[in-house]
């Protein structure tokens, strides 16, 4: 460090230059030392999210998992089931698959010989259990016959019966469902097949049982597309995949019935025209914040709370501020109003109740941009020598005008009780894509991505329905899938 000269010898006209000097360093010392501070908070709010507040999801949080939170009550019940509840337990069939027969021969006490004393009835206790699995054969024998003119006539076999030798629709349908919707990887899902029926299937085979079912959906996938293009109401949402190594975005668009995936080398508008729902949609579209879904103007948006929530808990919990904790209580007054009134079978809220809630909103927005000195705290993106650069503002003060701007989409559940309070329904669909990824790394090539969204729409939407995944697969190999958007 630069050693300070002697006052003592300095002039007059060379100690003012040292002040001005010295006050351009301290000026310098005091903007690093700005800078170094909003990086710390910065950083530090960096280490403080986690999936309970923030979109962060709960794979993220690695072994220091948070603590459990919950912005619901106390219910004060017992666990377990509840006083009314229908139990579910076994129950003895009256005709059962299999009778085996105990006889008594002998008498316990004294043992005379009984075999041949009329019987007075039994005792029964039923086993409920699987036969054992094996693969059955059927040979399908197409009958021959010559005509009196001399051809020779043969039988037709089933379309499905197609080669001398293969295996069935039953048998497929297990494989896709292992491997596609139970997600276990091909060499496991091999070992099942092996352990379970004996029957020793390679990578290949099972591959291409895939592309089979990939083929027999393509109608069925067409149809929920063009189906959920007419629904009132949809939810979407969108995750980062990798495809062979690769950065890509898997699409999700859905309703409590049908569920919609593909997957794009984008994130934004390019891939929401490229898959063609949200271009000229005219219902209500539930999302999030991502300003892509904002620009179609044909439909009505809703903004998902939940997001909302996360992003005022850390907040409150990081920055400490007051009017985050009020804005929390509030979202969920707003929530468990609109649930009873829809459980009360009301169309909306009582435009009275409505008035309040709308008004308390206004004015904790108005307090927090009037009070709130941490709403000014800016980030300077530039070299500290360097008095110019772009300014960031701070995470609350984007909440902030996102919830001010964005009133409208943000209470729509407030006016709309056909509207759900967050885009849970997206996020579930998304979530066992994110499995998928956490299980794999990465689909191995661009086919195999589609093949598992494709086929993930079809058992997605029959799970929704309430039909059976594996009778659902079986039903398309045998070359007729369930119709899904009809009724």
């Amino acid at each position: 460090m630069e050693k300070l000269p002697d006052l003592k010898t300095l002039s007059s006209d060379e100690k003012d230059a040292l002040i001005v000097a010295l006050y351009a360093l301290i000026g310098e010392l005091r903007l690093i030392i700005q800078q170094q501070a909003e990086e710390l908070e910065k950083i530090k709010g960096q280490l403080s999210k986690n999936s309970q507040n923030s979109s962060k999801p709960p794979s993220s949080d690695g072994l220091s998992k948070p603590a459990p939170k919950s912005l619901r009550n106390p219910s004060n019940k017992s666990s377990g089931g509840q006083k009314g509840h229908k139990g579910h337990h076994l129950e003895a069939v009256t005709h059962p698959d299999h009778i085996e027969y105990y006889r008594v021969t002998h008498c316990k006490r004294c043992a005379k010989d009984l075999q041949t004393v009329v019987s007075t009835g039994f005792e029964e206790r039923q086993v409920f259990d699987i036969p054992v699995p094996r693969v059955e054969v059927t040979a399908h024998r197409a009958e021959k016959k010559y005509c009196t003119c001399g051809h020779l006539n043969t039988a037709c076999f089933p379309s499905e019966v197609s080669v001398s030798v293969q295996y069935g629709a039953r048998i497929k349908a297990v494989a896709v469902y292992l491997n596609q919707y139970q997600l276990i990887p091909y060499a496991r899902t091999e070992e099942m097949l092996e352990s379970l029926y004996g029957v020793s299937l390679c990578e290949g085979s099972l591959y291409n049982f895939n592309l089979q079912a990939y083929q027999a959906l393509e109608n069925t996938q067409a149809q929920i597309k063009a189906a959920l293009k007419q629904q009132p109401l949809i939810h979407a949402d969108e995750s980062g995949i990798r495809v062979e190594g690769l950065l890509r975005w898997v699409h999700s668009l859905g309703t409590a019935r049908l569920t919609y995936y593909q997957h794009h080398e984008k994130r934004g508008q390019v891939a929401m025209e490229a898959i063609g729902i949200l271009p000229g949609y005219t219902g209500i579209v539930v999302h999030d914040h991502l300003k892509a879904y904002l620009r179609y103007t044909d439909c009505v948006h809703s903004l998902c709370n939940a997001h909302h929530l996360r992003e005022l808990v850390f907040l409150l919990e990081h920055h400490n501020l007051a009017w985050a904790g009020e804005m929390i209580r509030l979202l969920v007054v707003m929530k468990k109003c609109t649930e009873r009134a829809k459980a009360q079978g009301h169309d909306a809220l009582h435009p009275k109740l409505q008035s309040l809630l709308m008004q308390r909103y206004d004015h904790l927005l108005e307090l927090a941009f009037k009070h709130d000195s941490a709403l000014h705290a800016t980030e300077h993106i530039a070299h500290p020598q360097k008095k110019r650069g772009r300014k960031k503002q701070s995470k609350a003060k984007n909440l902030l005008d996102r919830l001010q701007r964005f009133k409208t989409e943000t209470l729509r559940f407030l006016t709309d009780l056909t509207v759900p309070f967050d885009n849970n329904l997206a996020e579930r669909d998304i979530r066992m894509v994110k499995l998928k990824q956490k299980i794999s790394g990465t689909f191995r090539s661009d086919q195999g991505a589609s093949l598992f969204f494709r086929i993930r729409s079809y058992v997605s939407s029959a799970k929704k329905q309430g039909h059976n995944i594996l009778s659902a697969l079986t039903l398309s190999f045998q070359g007729h899938p369930l119709d899904l958007v009809g009724g």
